[in-house]
């Protein structure tokens, strides 16, 4: 039956029984009596082989939640009697965007596999469409986030909070109100910017410059929107871009203005001014989420502490609010 399943399986993602059966090491025919003997013993077909490429019937999308349950509930059990034979090994897979592996994960990262040598850590980076989705087949352990789309959908518990400050370009000439207003690289990474009497800029003081924007369906993107529409402007797009790094380096270079996180200023930038906007939206609760799962593996259990202990790898001057996981 596990056979059966993993022919199944390979079928569905091929979308194919000749490329299928290539990538089975088998011959078609062999294939197809496998798949007609299941279908057979349930009384229904699994695939609709009208369509090319092929598409599942309704009994196929049933029989293969099945198979996806009874795969978690193996490596579940797989994973426990693992940790019960040897508590400093297992496995890991973590998801992130660009941002957070790049700004955060890395460097933690690299202290956690120092401590448990024996865990094997696997780190995928896409954006957040995609990591809910390895997130809802539980393809990942964990990932972090601050979209409450995202946030709601899976188990969670707070980890940091980061805010968004406005970047823009020294050549750009601003009004007076806005110059008293400016943060320098070096203010930011002392936390300048989160001391109650740091001065805030509206942002409609920057109505005619041009702006640098992720790409819809970003986090960032959509506090921008609701940003520019509370200032009652729209914004002069310059370019739209995936990555948030990627935006940072070209307004550093002059392209635009563009919003960032404080978590990305490690070092003064050499062309740019930053701002402390009076809006709500700048302030962003990450959290670090996770499927439900019956048992939560030691290499989970153990990073989340560890994070924990870290204090998920910020410096004290970039922790926004006291640290609330249990």
């Amino acid at each position: 039956m596990e056979q059966d399943m993993k022919y199944i399986l390979q079928i569905y993602k091929d979308r194919s029984f000749s490329k299928a059966a290539e990538h089975l090491y088998m011959t078609q025919p062999a294939l197809s009596i496998a798949v007609k003997r299941v279908e057979d013993s349930l009384g229904a077909e699994l695939f609709d082989r009208r369509h090319h490429p092929l598409e599942l019937t309704q009994a196929g999308e049933a029989y293969l939640k099945a198979v996806h349950r009874i795969h978690l509930v193996e490596e579940d059990l797989a994973r426990q009697i693992g940790d019960l034979r040897d508590l400093n090994a297992g496995s890991l897979r973590i998801g992130g965007t660009h941002f957070i592996n790049t700004y955060l994960l890395a460097a933690l990262l690299g202290r956690y596999m120092k401590q448990y040598p024996g865990i094997q850590v696997e780190v995928a980076e896409t954006d957040s469409v995609r990591l809910g989705e390895l997130m809802q087949r539980k393809e990942l352990d964990l990932t972090l986030s601050c979209d409450p789309k995202l946030v709601e959908r899976f188990e969670r518990r707070p980890a940091f909070l980061d805010r968004v400050l406005l970047a823009v370009p020294n050549a750009y000439s601003l009004p007076p109100e806005a110059e008293a207003a400016a943060l320098s690289g070096e203010e930011v990474m002392a936390g300048r910017h989160n001391q109650p009497d740091c001065p805030r800029a509206a942002l409609g003081w920057f109505r005619d410059l041009d702006f640098i924007l992720l790409s819809r369906g970003n986090n960032l993107r959509a506090r921008a929107e609701e940003m520019f529409r509370q200032a009652d402007f729209t914004p002069r797009v310059r370019m739209e871009l995936a990555q948030l790094v990627t935006a940072y380096r070209f307004a550093d270079n002059g392209i635009g203005c563009t919003f960032i996180s404080d978590l990305l200023v490690r070092r003064p930038p050499r062309g740019l001014r930053l701002f402390k906007l009076d809006l709500p939206q700048t302030r962003r609760q990450f959290y670090v989420l996770f499927p439900k799962r019956d048992y939560a593996p030691f290499a989970l259990r153990a990073f989340l502490k560890f994070a924990d202990n870290q204090v998920w790898g910020l410096r004290p001057d970039q922790i926004n609010l006291p640290h609330t996981s249990k």
